[in-house]
């Protein structure tokens, strides 16, 4: 796969850069300002938010697609927005299914093997598998992160739509390494409004949940790129980012004693289970090439896979 980066100037791709990061920074504090303001602070993972939570987490998350799209305009000019962030669907339309199915199923897996090691550990407090009702919370579940879905295009569209093709370019060895430290780094420490209130960790102090967070980030955003690079399209990320923070997070307090306590370091895909699930995971696809731009056909998601062909001297499609 080939990110249309590469022919823009560099002194243009530097500028680009910084204001990317500007505005989402800036977008994410100004957007959890009154809540910072109020002195809000989340002390239970089973605590829910209010009308005013929700608004300052959901402008908070359009600011990195609203830096993104600001920067494709008036910075790069360079071509449409979709398609210089990728933001169509993969085609053909049973690519798109299969690419969406996998968004879905990675983090349910990932999540299932994190739950499962907490248990053993004796750090999570498995209440068994209670079937009645199962069906409906799925479905309750599922709706819900369809319905948040915009929001985390909000997320994707700059970290996986903008920021690390700009940073990998069609680069390997040490520069794609640094995109993908570069890249979960800044998805990392852009959450740190909400670290600092307790929103991943509650009742954590600062210094336990930004590095945690930071863990978590550098993990678990390989996966996000992964499900983007082999579809060619950031649609696959969006779902892959609204599963894992909102239908995970609601697994581990479903299949939770009711009673109990629930400590996200301990017990989630934002925990050191998922930290073991996740790195072996990403281990998996780092040996077997998945996390190379390279490993994937040079097509873009409007693209059907006959539209490309095979390089007879590097065995790589090639438009």
């Amino acid at each position: 796969m080939t990110f249309s980066t590469s022919h823009l100037p560099s002194a243009d791709r530097r500028r680009g850069l910084f204001i990317f990061l500007g505005v989402a920074y800036i977008g994410m504090w100004a957007a959890m300002a009154p809540l910072l303001v109020s002195g809000y602070r989340r002390g239970d993972a089973r605590e829910g938010t209010g009308v005013l939570e929700q608004v300052c987490i959901g402008a908070a998350m359009l600011a990195p697609a609203l830096a993104a799209i600001l920067v494709v305009r008036c910075v790069e000019r360079s071509g449409g927005v979709r398609d210089t962030l990728a933001l169509r669907w993969p085609k053909p339309w049973g690519r798109a299914v299969r690419a969406c199915l996998m968004a879905f199923a990675v983090p349910a897996g990932l999540t299932a093997g994190a739950l499962a090691i907490g248990t053993f550990a004796g750090r999570y407090p498995f209440d068994g598998m209670h079937w009645q009702g199962l069906g409906s919370w799925a479905a309750a579940a599922v709706l819900n992160m369809l319905l948040s879905l915009p929001l985390f295009f909000g997320e994707e569209a700059g970290w996986q739509g903008y920021l690390f093709p700009r940073l990998a370019q069609d680069g390997t060895g040490r520069k794609l390494i640094r995109a993908y430290v570069i890249t979960g780094a800044a998805f990392a420490l852009w959450h740190l409004p909400t670290l600092l209130m307790g929103g991943q960790y509650p009742g954590r102090p600062w210094y336990v949940s930004v590095p945690a967070m930071l863990v978590s980030c550098l993990l678990v955003l390989p996966v996000f790129t992964w499900l983007r690079l082999r579809s060619g399209s950031v649609v696959p990320a969006i779902i892959g980012h609204a599963f894992v923070s909102s239908v995970s997070v609601d697994m581990v307090a479903r299949f939770a004693d009711s009673k109990a306590a629930l400590d996200p370091l301990h017990m989630s895909m934002a925990g050191w289970p998922g930290w073991i699930v996740t790195g072996a995971f990403v281990a998996f696809l780092m040996s077997t090439g998945r996390l190379r731009p390279s490993f994937y056909p040079a097509r873009t998601a409007s693209q059907p896979a006959s539209q490309s062909s095979c390089d007879p001297q590097t065995g790589s499609r090639v438009k």
